[in-house]
């Protein structure tokens, strides 16, 4: 798809990994009034994202695949989800779990439940969805295509940027439908060094309400 397809107003905005800096940089943006499913987990294999999305969140987070790993921070305990390679870095307080005890554990899942029903919701019922996800090959983002499309009842637009070395914004072309990959430079830091790209892209993007 063309960049002017992609720009506009949008009912709901959902990062989808791969890190927290989608996350960050959507609410730096004003693209983010609530915390969703993916916004403060490491996913770096999209196509778990993609069974993820097809299984409609069966199975995240059972207790049968947890395994906490160690320390995150001076404050929290990093716990993967083996089945999804779903990673928690900012969920488990060391405060009230241990590598052997995950004594938040219902704590830590209403709060995600609550992000899955919200997400969920907006599948069925926003006029207009962006998808905005870090790190993607074309074969697993068309395969995100095409598990969106049976998910969402409305329209919704992809934005995939990819982190490679280029200099600047590079449009990818992709032939996808409703897809509008990039890619910025991995020769910074990107946490930060690319700030002035993502204010770039995401210009002329707003959520309606």
């Amino acid at each position: 798809m063309k960049r002017e397809e992609l720009l506009g107003g949008y009912d709901a905005i959902f990062s989808l990994g791969d890190l927290c800096l989608t996350s960050i940089q959507l609410k730096k943006h004003g693209l983010r009034p609530y915390s969703g499913v993916f916004d403060w987990a490491a996913t770096p294999i999209l196509s778990k994202v993609n069974m993820m999305l097809r299984n409609r969140f069966a199975q995240f987070m059972e207790v049968s695949h947890l395994r906490a790993i160690g320390p995150a921070s001076d404050t929290m305990l990093c716990v993967a989800d083996d089945y999804y390679d779903f990673v928690s870095n900012h969920d488990f307080e060391l405060s009230k779990n241990t590598m052997t005890y995950l004594g938040s554990y219902y704590e830590v899942m209403d709060k995600y439940n609550r992000r899955i029903n919200r997400f969920l919701y907006a599948m069925n019922t926003a006029r207009r969805i962006l998808f905005v996800r870090t790190e993607g090959d074309f074969g697993d983002v068309m395969e995100l295509q095409a598990t969106l499309r049976g998910m969402v009842k409305n329209d919704f637009n992809i934005l995939v940027i990819n982190h490679e070395a280029v200099d600047g914004i590079v449009e990818k072309n992709w032939p996808l439908p409703n897809v509008y990959a990039v890619a910025f430079p991995n020769s910074v830091d990107k946490w930060e060094g690319n700030n002035a790209l993502w204010s770039e892209i995401l210009q002329g993007i707003y959520l309606e309400n």
